[in-house]
């Protein structure tokens, strides 16, 4: 199976989807499964047992993984909106 075309630590934009125009850094890529953790998008939250590493237990929030489809590189992102003339969210 090829590999994908982002790498953890590199800057992402999400290009579809509910998170669509958040930015990030790749946390983690799951090349089996064609997806990524991206820090600050697609959080879930989760309830976790009572165990040594977390006495309380609870609801603990964290990301889950999106397609990595799903996301563009944030200087092809750039270059695109630029090349377009695209003007600033703002205006």
């Amino acid at each position: 199976m090829a590999g994908l075309h982002v790498k953890k630590g590199q800057q992402v934009v999400v290009i579809s989807g509910d998170e669509k125009g958040k930015t990030g850094t790749v946390l983690r890529v799951l090349p089996d499964k064609r997806k990524v953790v991206v820090e600050g998008v697609n959080i879930i939250k989760k309830a976790v047992r009572k165990s040594r590493d977390n006495p309380k237990g609870g609801i603990i929030s964290r990301e889950a993984p999106i397609w990595a489809s799903k996301v563009m590189l944030r200087e092809r992102w750039d270059a695109r909106r630029k090349k377009r003339g695209v003007a600033t969210a703002e205006s």
